[in-house]
C-alpha cells in the first residue's frame, strides 16, 4: 500500500480545466477549424489560456494533418507551448489506435510536463486501444524515472482497479500527488453519465488527489455538470466534442473553454491557472 495523499495545495473551490484541442479521430477536411499546425495549436492554447484553461493535452499532426508521433514535432510543439503560454503541456501518449507501442514510449522523450497513461485496453468506436499491462507498467515506470507527470485516463471500472494495482505495485508517481481523468462517452468504455461517475468516483484509490472527468460527444454536459456536482475538475476540447449544440458546430477551442468557466463559476468554482495547476499535479518546476 502506497502513503495518504497530502492535502490540495489549492483552495478548495479551485478548478482545472484541461482543453484538448485536437485529437487523433478527426480530420481537418471535415472540421477546417480543428488545430492542427503547430503554428494553429499555439494560437489556440493561448485564446484557451486567456478564456481560463491551466493544462493542455496535446495530440500533434503531420504536415498532411495526419496523427504522428515524430519526436521532432513533439518537441518543438512542447518547447513553442512553453515559450507561448503558461500552460501545463500534456502529451497523448496514446497517439491514435494504429501507432505501435514503441512509439508511444518515446513521447516521453519530448520532456513534457505530464503526459496521459490510459490504464488499460477498450474498445474505441469500430477500432481497440491498445494497452497491456506491461506497457502500462513501463510507460509508469519511465514517467517515474523522467520526472514526468502521468494523467491516468480512465474509459471504465475495469481501469480504475488497475489503477489500485499499479499504485500498489510501482508506488507513487513523480510528484507524489496522483491526478485522474474519467473520459466516459466513448463507444466501448463507460457512458457519459452521472450514475457512472459516481460509481468511478467511488472507486478511485485513496492516493488520488485530485479527479477529472472528460464527456465525448453529447454527453459533454451531463458529464460537466456531475463532474461540478461532486468537487471535479473539468476536461473540454474539440477532440472529444465538434457540437457546442444541436446543429452549432464548436467554433474554436475556447468557446468550449468559456462554457467550462461560466459552468464553473454557477458552482462556485473558480480556474486556476498554469501554475496553480502545476501545485495541483505536482509538475516538475520549469
Amino acid at each position: 500500500m502506497t502513503a495518504a495523499p497530502d492535502p490540495s495545495p489549492l483552495p478548495r473551490n479551485a478548478l482545472l480545466v484541461t482543453v484538448a484541442p485536437t485529437g487523433a479521430e478527426t480530420a481537418k477536411s471535415d472540421c477546417p477549424q480543428l488545430p492542427t499546425t503547430l503554428e494553429e495549436l499555439v494560437v489556440a492554447a493561448k485564446a484557451c489560456e486567456a478564456a481560463g484553461a491551466a493544462m493542455v493535452h496535446v495530440h500533434i499532426r503531420d504536415a498532411e494533418h495526419r496523427p504522428t508521433l515524430d519526436l521532432g514535432r513533439l518537441t518543438e510543439t512542447v518547447t513553442a507551448l512553453r515559450e507561448g503560454t503558461g500552460l501545463v503541456v500534456q502529451l497523448s501518449t496514446g497517439g491514435s489506435v494504429h501507432d505501435p507501442l514503441d512509439d508511444r514510449l518515446r513521447v516521453l522523450d519530448a520532456a513534457p510536463d505530464s503526459c496521459s497513461l490510459t490504464m488499460g485496453t477498450v474498445n474505441f468506436g469500430d477500432e481497440v486501444f491498445l494497452n497491456p499491462w506491461p506497457f502500462v507498467r513501463e510507460l509508469y515506470l519511465l514517467s517515474q524515472e523522467r520526472e514526468v507527470v502521468p494523467e491516468f485516463e480512465l474509459f471504465d471500472l475495469g481501469q480504475v482497479a488497475a489503477l489500485r494495482r499499479l499504485l500498489d505495485a510501482e508506488g507513487l508517481p513523480y510528484g507524489g500527488r496522483v491526478h485522474c481523468d474519467l473520459v466516459m462517452g466513448v463507444p466501448g468504455g463507460m457512458p457519459g453519465t452521472a450514475p457512472a461517475l459516481v460509481a468511478a468516483v467511488a472507486m478511485l484509490p485513496p492516493e488520488v488527489t485530485s479527479w477529472s472527468a472528460t464527456g465525448v460527444g453529447r454527453s459533454t454536459l451531463p458529464v460537466a455538470l456531475a463532474a461540478l456536482s461532486m468537487g471535479g475538475h473539468l476536461r473540454v476540447g474539440m477532440e472529444d466534442v465538434l457540437s457546442y449544440a444541436p446543429g452549432l458546430p464548436v467554433e474554436s477551442n475556447a468557446q468550449l473553454v468559456e462554457r467550462a468557466v461560466a459552468l464553473g463559476r454557477l458552482a462556485q468554482r473558480e480556474p486556476v491557472d498554469g501554475r496553480g495547476a502545476g501545485a495541483l499535479l505536482g509538475v516538475r518546476p520549469r
